[in-house]
């Protein structure tokens, strides 16, 4: 994957860059950002890039010294784009000497543009310059994504599962407290826009929220799907006695600079602050309930805001479903699925003037089933492709009687996945586990050994090989040693017992029994009827 650095003092315009392009389509990751060029210049050392994109005036060391200091340094490597301004025109003559590719005026930047350099910058990589090896970054990425998805949705099985996953992802959780914010993305020309549309500019307002968020205060940006996402803020002693003046001015900010640059405005929600990580459930619950109130007026309001004889009350309780849905997703089981979905739409027929906490309540299992099914985003479009706006259309609903039939349309499309691919799946795991038989052929094979190399348990293997094979699994394993057997009488160098002891047979009266039960025959008969010729 090729590397790529952005230098730039304006924290606006490295957002810009890195929303403008989706750079993963062309092979490229940003490994680092810089406001100066002597940090820009640390990072080309730990990184070595092949791109870096840098404005050529910056405090401590300008774009343009940069440069000169990589050529005198006799470095083939990185290729440079300057950004530019008019004034700045007669600095370019000396930029070309430097290994920059071109220069473009920041003004005039489109990411039409930018890409046209970007693919030529790409073209004029050294030849010689040895490949390097895909970063399993998306994976890393899905991983996190994952992690705090299941955090606040409070689906970790202990504080220990969850010390242990934070540890190996390096993720850091010594703050002094938590929030959670859910946040609204809002346009008026976002309903006449195609999906593919919106999914670009919702990506491209996500990285620079995540960008301008960060700069104020240390977060984590968690996608929920193509209008909404949550911010989880990690505050410190000093941010959390003022957190509210902290994160709304922020926010304001944000939404103010989304606007400029792509039209759109953000309408947000914040839970209670929490003390401990585990407890941000809490905080994004308060945030989900919070959003109700939110309106052009107050487009930014925390729970602290709503009046005391206001209670917010859910009274749909998800949380009680939740280890039945997540067992159902791990285990693909269409039964507790759809029982599980079934006794939701029942609880939501019983209370049906509860619109709101309705739609919440969906919501929640839209995010789940988005982010922990595998492939969710493409299996859940797939169920609602005939709906105008795919699944977003839950958002366009208007009472509880329209949200059950949303929820049954999703119940009844993941039963009939879930069927498929358990068919698929039952089919593909018996194919291989006789493929497993046939290479160990030689060894002494068990129903226990079997499925431990398959991670399943032998109750269900033996059920499992039984239903979806014309023999059971230990009938399949003798005659498939049997015909090995064959095989061996027939090139005439070995002994019955010989035999009997390669293929782990416990004895050569058994491997005999064994041979008679398969063949109808004895060892010695068998060898008798076909000489070797």
């Amino acid at each position: 994957m090729i590397k790529l650095i952005i230098a730039d003092d304006e924290p606006l315009v490295q957002a810009g860059i890195k929303s403008m392009i989706n750079w993963e389509d062309y092979n490229i990751s940003i490994v680092g950002t810089a406001s100066n060029g002597d940090a820009a210049y640390e990072l080309i050392l730990e990184h070595s890039p092949e791109i870096v994109i840098t404005d050529i005036k910056m405090p401590v060391m300008s774009g343009l010294e940069l440069a000169r200091k990589c050529r005198d340094e006799g470095r083939k490597l990185p290729l440079f784009i300057i950004l530019t301004s008019y004034e700045e025109f007669n600095f370019v003559k000396e930029a070309i000497t430097y290994q920059v590719v071109d220069y473009l005026i920041k003004l005039e930047l489109t990411p039409e543009v930018l890409l046209e350099t970007v693919k030529k910058a790409i073209g004029r990589i050294p030849e010689e310059q040895p490949p390097q090896a895909a970063e399993p970054l998306n994976n890393i990425y899905l991983i996190r994504e994952q992690f705090y998805t299941r955090l606040i949705f409070n689906l970790f099985e202990s504080e220990e599962q969850f010390r242990a996953q934070a540890q190996n992802l390096n993720i850091d959780f010594s703050g002094e407290a938590y929030a959670v914010s859910y946040v609204e993305i809002r346009s008026e020309k976002l309903t006449h826009m195609s999906n593919s549309k919106q999914l670009n500019l919702y990506t491209s307002s996500l990285q620079m929220v995540s960008e301008l968020i960060s700069k104020y205060i240390p977060c984590h940006v968690l996608s929920l799907d193509t209008r909404h996402f949550c911010v989880i803020f990690f505050l410190n002693k000093e941010t959390s006695a003022d957190y509210k003046t902290l994160i709304r001015n922020t926010l304001r900010q944000v939404s103010v600079m989304l606007f400029n640059y792509y039209s759109v405005t953000i309408h947000a929600s914040i839970g209670a602050p929490v003390a401990s990580p585990l407890q941000m459930a809490s905080s994004y619950q308060d945030a989900r309930q919070t959003f109700a109130r939110v309106s052009e007026e107050s487009p930014i309001l925390f729970l602290e805001d709503i009046a005391e004889d206001e209670p917010l009350r859910n009274v749909f309780n998800i949380s009680l479903f939740k280890e039945d849905i997540l067992k159902a997703y791990a285990e693909y089981d269409e039964k507790a699925l759809y029982d599980t979905f079934t006794a939701i739409i029942e609880l939501f027929a019983g209370q049906q003037a509860h619109y709101v906490q309705a739609l919440d309540a969906a919501s929640n299992i839209l995010y789940l089933s988005l982010s922990l099914l595998g492939g969710g985003e493409q299996l859940i479009s797939d169920i609602f492709r005939e709906k105008n706006n795919g699944y977003r259309s839950l958002y366009e609903l208007t009472n509880t009687e329209q949200v059950m039939e949303w929820m049954k349309l999703l119940r009844d499309g993941l039963c009939q996945r879930f069927t498929e691919h358990n068919k698929d799946y039952k089919n593909h795991t018996v194919i291989h586990v006789k493929k497993y038989i046939n290479e160990h052929i030689e060894e002494k094979l068990t129903l226990n050994k079997v499925a431990r190399e398959f991670n399943i348990s032998p109750n269900y293997l033996s059920v499992l090989f039984s239903k979806n094979n014309d023999i059971g699994f230990s009938d399949y394993i003798n005659q498939s040693k049997i015909e090995a057997a064959k095989k061996m009488m027939g090139e005439g160098d070995y002994k019955i017992y010989e035999i009997s002891d390669r293929l782990g047979f416990e004895s050569a009266f058994y491997f005999s029994r064994v041979f008679k039960k398969v063949t109808g025959l004895s060892p010695r008969d068998y060898i008798n009827q076909n000489p070797q010729t």
